[in-house]
């Protein structure tokens, strides 16, 4: 069974009104989430590549990544849940696990499927919500996926004005 049809939320998946690049998030995480994370990651058969300074190299423990200094270069972790499906994780701190996707990439039923799963597996995990707001739109989430309901979910009404 699916958990959301094309034809009820293709809105959300618009770049044109969510931003190319919508905000997927985890709120009240921590270090052992991150590195949750990142076993998943390791785990799950997905490619993924993890870049320093956009310079790749081996995806350390959270724990020293997040440690790093203020001033460090930028980190990425990549993660492709799909050919040509890009999740991009930026772990700038513990208590929150951010990562971007990209809504061309995602379009029709099989995006929408690509999404969901992923998004279920990370919160399955975790143990914890993983919300997907519009590009910048922080607080106003679109859909999610609810560890209640284990699976994803509706949060707002996708016939937008």
């Amino acid at each position: 069974m699916r958990d959301l049809l094309w034809d009820n939320v293709r809105n959300f998946f618009d770049p044109d009104l969510m931003g190319a690049l919508p905000d997927v998030c985890v709120e009240g995480t921590s270090a052992e989430d991150w590195q949750a994370v990142f076993d998943l990651v390791r785990s799950s058969g997905w490619t993924w590549e993890y870049l320093e300074g956009g310079v790749a190299g081996p995806l350390s423990a959270a724990a020293q990544v997040l440690a790093r200094p203020a001033d460090a270069a930028t980190v990425e972790l990549r993660v492709w849940p799909a050919p040509d499906v890009l999740a991009i994780f930026r772990p700038w701190s513990a208590g929150e696990i951010d990562f971007d996707v990209d809504l061309r990439e995602l379009q029709g039923q099989e995006g929408v499927d690509v999404l969901c799963r992923f998004l279920a597996a990370v919160g399955r995990r975790l143990g914890k919500q993983v919300v997907m707001t519009a590009e910048g739109d922080y607080g106003h989430p679109v859909i999610g996926f609810d560890p209640a309901a284990d699976r994803v979910v509706l949060m707002a009404d996708p016939q937008l004005s």
